[in-house]
């Protein structure tokens, strides 16, 4: 039985027609091989008057304080993503109420939508990338410790609308580009 063998392509930069940026285009077939941000989901989850956190068990930023939150899979709408990080990260059960934020962080070509939901089940547990989970009232909340930048602004965007129904959602704080 004759060995089968696959070509692997060859890819170059270009700009390819119609662009105006550069690729990686495939020299055999002209496939285009974009290379577009990615979308983090997550959730500030309540239960009552307190906020669920994660401890990070993994780098960036292992051994501090986030939100639920990671990347969408192929196929995954955005709230499902955000159910399924608050199930990974914490065990945790959640409803999604309204889209608090959507954040953009240029250095990391990241976009992050950032939900407001509650808890459906108050039983928690860290799960395979968290070191711990808690629940905060928001006096309590390990500020000095958070990971990112844009949990901060989640925070106080959902401090901001908390009792609220109803609210636009929000954008990265005035002067913070995320590119720091």
């Amino acid at each position: 039985m004759p060995e089968t063998q696959t070509k692997n392509p060859s890819f170059e930069t270009r700009i390819p027609e119609g662009d105006n940026l550069h690729r990686q285009v495939c020299s055999d077939c002209g496939f285009v091989a974009y290379e577009n941000p990615k979308v983090v989901v997550g959730a500030v989850v309540t239960h009552g008057d307190l906020i669920l956190l994660c401890r990070r068990a993994i780098n960036p930023r292992s051994g501090f304080w986030t939100l639920p939150a990671g990347y969408m899979e192929l196929h995954e709408s955005a709230e499902a993503g955000a159910m399924r990080e608050a199930w990974e990260e914490a065990r945790a059960k959640i409803a999604i109420d309204a889209l608090l934020g959507a954040y953009t962080i240029p250095r990391l070509s990241q976009v992050q939508l950032i939900y407001r939901a509650r808890l459906t089940d108050p039983a928690i547990s860290a799960g395979p990338e968290s070191l711990d989970v808690g629940l905060f009232a928001w006096a309590d909340i390990p500020w000095d410790d958070l990971a990112f930048p844009s949990v901060r602004w989640a925070l106080t965007h959902f401090n901001e609308v908390k009792d609220r129904t109803h609210f636009p959602a929000f954008s990265n704080p005035p002067g913070e580009t995320g590119d720091h």
